[in-house]
């Protein structure tokens, strides 16, 4: 058991503790009573402003104890030997590891990109270096240090088991079928346009049967999941429009095909593009793929990993999603949340913890090859850098792929290879 003073008991402080020490198998507790801690024993740690005789001593910044937003003046700092954040002067790794966790920053500046993602350019995390790492792990990897230092205590802590785990998200279910009327033709005319004879004479051998479709990669996604993987699914059933163009989810074959695949994957609701202003289009989306599947539907993942705070995450609680997947990047890899672990989402607007589960993932296709323009070889070594990171301490390896960026054509050629070298560090553990 820790125990820790405090002057004053927040809601912030008790959700960094419960990731910082909780998480890893600590017990603690929370005073503001200075005799009884006093006259109490083990492992012990004064987090105020003064020091209190024989009792080891860490000044707080005020992030955790703050009611409101706003922003402090952030340094770089060293505690423990790594690497740390300052506030107002203040070295702190309890509130930093609550900065980073709860996306602080992204509710303080307003730059987004063409999609209005936040602009990771920002972050203190790209600032100081650290985005590639799982820089609140570390973090509280140092507080738990510090602490089994100055108490003398073992203070043993629990190690989590590396899982890797494949998430795919179907934006197009299909390149040629299920296209039918002003779909079908307008892509034929822009074909013949634009003088593309080669889709021209695939699509006709796809729509024939002759050949498969080249999206159609189900039976490999299937064949991941029965070599063992927790392989999840989600799914666009958004309404045709500008960035969401998958086909009508009304078709028989498409709820067909859908009902197939969650037999042996989990299968979450990928939100449209424009559901992330309009709580009625969530709503409707995720009862579309209930109805389709028979059953609730909890687990979701951004289209187009638009994701902004706190509006995203309030209307996913509200339409009863209860694990989301969009914390990461699509210009960059590494660890937004500067953690691989799950952890509950703090909702800074309302200074509360919620209990909507957010899981990290460490890259997506499209980043490494569409944004920066790697080889699949340098991929591999980008990505074995990130696992060794997880490895080293503790959470889920997940990561993004597409139905069809893994069937080796066009500028997917040699993809697919780097979704099975990742899929193999799991057999190196």
């Amino acid at each position: 058991m820790v125990r820790i003073y405090v002057e004053q008991v927040s809601e912030r402080l008790l959700y960094v503790l419960d990731f910082v020490l909780k998480d890893r198998g600590l017990e603690y507790s929370v005073t503001n009573d200075e005799l009884s801690f006093l006259e109490s024993g083990g492992a012990r740690l004064n987090y105020s402003e003064y020091a209190l005789p024989g009792i080891t001593h860490l000044r707080p910044a005020s992030v955790l104890f703050d009611e409101d937003i706003r922003q402090y003046r952030i340094e770089k700092a060293t505690f423990q030997g790594e690497e740390c954040l300052s506030f107002d002067g203040v070295d702190d790794p309890l509130a930093a590891v609550f900065y980073v966790l709860s996306r602080y920053e992204e509710y303080i500046f307003s730059g987004t990109d063409e999609h209005d993602r936040f602009d990771m350019s920002q972050s203190v995390q790209v600032r100081f270096g650290w985005l590639e790492k799982v820089i609140c792990d570390r973090w509280a990897e140092s507080f738990v240090h510090f602490l089994r230092a100055s108490s003398g205590f073992q203070l043993e802590t629990v190690r989590l088991n590396l899982r890797v785990v494949p998430t795919f998200d179907i934006d197009n279910t299909y390149a040629h079928l299920l296209k039918e009327g002003p779909r079908r033709w307008g892509a034929v005319l822009k074909d013949y346009v634009k003088g593309d004879r080669e889709r021209l004479a695939e699509r006709k051998k796809v729509t024939a049967g002759i050949e498969r479709d080249p999206y159609d990669t189900y039976a490999l996604i299937e064949a991941i999941a029965d070599s063992g993987f927790p392989v999840l699914i989600f799914w666009l059933l958004g309404d045709y429009r500008n960035f969401d163009r998958n086909v009508t989810f009304r078709d028989p074959r498409h709820q067909r095909l859908i009902r197939r695949m969650s037999n042996k994957c989990s299968i979450g609701i990928h939100p449209s593009y424009r559901s992330n202003e309009n709580a009625f289009l969530l709503g409707t989306e995720k009862a579309r793929l209930e109805e389709i599947l028979g059953e609730s539907v909890t687990c979701s993942r951004q289209h187009f990993l638009k994701l902004s705070l706190p509006s995203t995450y309030q209307r996913l609680i509200t339409a009863g999603i209860r694990n989301d997947y969009t914390m990461g990047m699509a210009d960059r890899i590494g660890f937004r949340a500067g953690t691989a672990r799950s952890f509950f989402w703090f909702d800074l607007a309302k200074n509360s913890s919620t209990a909507l589960r957010i899981h990290p993932f460490a890259y997506m296709d499209g980043t490494l090859n569409e944004y920066l323009h790697l080889t699949p070889e340098v991929s591999k070594q980008k990505i074995s850098e990130l696992f060794n990171e997880v490895r080293q301490f503790g959470g889920n390896f997940t990561f993004i792929w597409h139905n069809e960026t893994i069937n080796d054509r066009g500028k997917w050629t040699g993809w697919k290879d780097v979704l099975e070298y990742t899929l193999k560090l799991q057999e190196d553990e």
